[in-house]
């Protein structure tokens, strides 16, 4: 049989049946365990083929590959290991709150390269626009002018609500970015009934407490699926290649083939298109900064 696991944890797999719709607890067989891995064996996302055990119980026999995925770096053994975030999507949501906590800009730009690096179309939330609606405007502006889809949403007016059901409609999409940014709230708004837990910001740090303990594919009403995903406080690039970061930056793509040199860092040679560019008011300044910071980070995952 064949499906998509739903959860994750501890162990244990919740696996929907295609056929049936039926949800099975399943484990890894253990000879899947055994192959060596670097990321995930099996995780969020994954399509897999499963036997029954039991009613209500399975076993993964197969783990299929995966056309995406939303990874990070994370440490294991005392070496590098892919985290999958989740596996198989369309859509990434890259949710950020406007205030409370203040948006960071360079995360921003790490999960967008993720996002690009592995084939995933990206789109911008800008939660929490009840608390500073202009301000959000001014710091999420470059993002609009680059391509990128941006939504200003609040849960709490609400504001945003078609739009993003509509972007979601019928694709299967992962809303992530820092813990209390309000995401799973806004599921909350965007599907009542789901009565996911939520949580206040900590007035020690100003920093968002975990709410969403396990990542989980929720069905959608309208069809699809979508993702809410535990807060991530740091994105660690994996396996990204230094001289691919450049691509990942959307609007550098235009003066890529117009540097002097053809293996150009974009730091310091002469002659280069893109800081020509950058001079001329084309790329902003933060999102340069932005890729040199993550150009250095990948060549030292390479080294």
């Amino acid at each position: 049989m064949i499906g998509t696991i739903l959860r994750a944890q501890s162990g244990f797999f919740w696996v929907q049946l295609d056929e049936t719709g039926e949800t099975l607890r399943c484990v890894l067989r253990g000879r899947l365990k055994k192959i060596r891995q670097y990321t995930d064996l099996a995780t969020l996302g994954d399509r897999v083929r499963v036997m029954a055990t039991s009613p209500g119980e399975g076993a993964i026999e197969e783990v299929y590959e995966r056309r995406t995925k939303l990874a990070r770096k994370s440490p294991k053994g005392g070496g590098w290991f892919e985290q999958i975030i989740v596996a198989n999507i369309d859509l990434v949501l890259v949710t950020f709150a406007v205030a409370n906590p203040e948006p960071h800009v360079r995360m921003i730009d790490r999960f967008l390269v993720v996002a690009e690096q592995n084939g995933i179309d990206a789109a911008i939330i800008a939660n929490k626009c009840d608390l500073a609606d202009d301000h959000a405007r001014s710091v999420f502006k470059i993002y609009e002018q680059i391509g990128y889809p941006v939504i200003y949403t609040s849960a709490a007016r609400p504001q945003g609500i078609e739009e993003v059901r509509a972007l979601i409609r019928g694709k299967i999409s992962a809303f992530s970015g820092p813990s209390g940014v309000g995401k799973s709230s806004l599921l909350n708004v965007i599907q009542p009934g789901l009565a996911l837990r939520t949580g206040a910001i900590s007035d020690a740090v100003r920093k968002g407490q975990h709410t969403t303990v396990a990542a989980e594919l929720i069905p959608l009403h309208e069809g699809g699926f979508v993702a809410d995903t535990p807060g991530i406080r740091e994105l660690g690039l994996y396996h990204i290649p230094a001289d691919e970061v450049e691509w990942c930056f959307r609007e550098f793509r235009p003066f890529l083939d117009d540097c002097a040199f053809a293996n150009c860092t974009h730091d310091h040679e002469p002659d280069c298109a893109v800081r020509a560019a950058l001079q001329r008011g084309e790329i902003s300044a933060e999102r340069y900064e932005s890729y040199l910071k993550l150009y250095e980070e990948a060549g030292q995952i390479m080294v």
